[in-house]
């Protein structure tokens, strides 16, 4: 597995967020920083998708969120895209 990359793009990497959580190659800080990762991405394409900017449904989020769940943690509000309501 390449780490490096997993951490700059986790779907070129994992078939999904629960891979992530299922794999024993990585540390659970290193399974943490991939699933934000995946989270940020997944949160960028929905502002792209609300502002009619392309994007795909299958972002993910959701899965990614129960997966940081299983994992002890919760999303990261603090690192999420701008948005039009936010102003960021």
């Amino acid at each position: 597995m390449d780490i490096d990359q997993a951490m700059l793009d986790p779907t070129s990497v994992f078939d999904s967020p629960a891979a992530v959580c299922n794999t024993t190659e990585l540390s659970q800080d290193q399974k943490v920083e991939i699933l934000r990762r995946w989270e940020y991405d997944a949160r960028e394409l929905q502002v792209a998708t609300e502002e009619n900017m392309g994007g795909s449904p299958g972002s993910h989020l959701d899965e990614v969120l129960a997966a940081l769940h299983q994992l002890g943690v919760g999303a990261s509000p603090g690192d999420s895209p701008p948005t039009k309501q936010k102003g960021q």
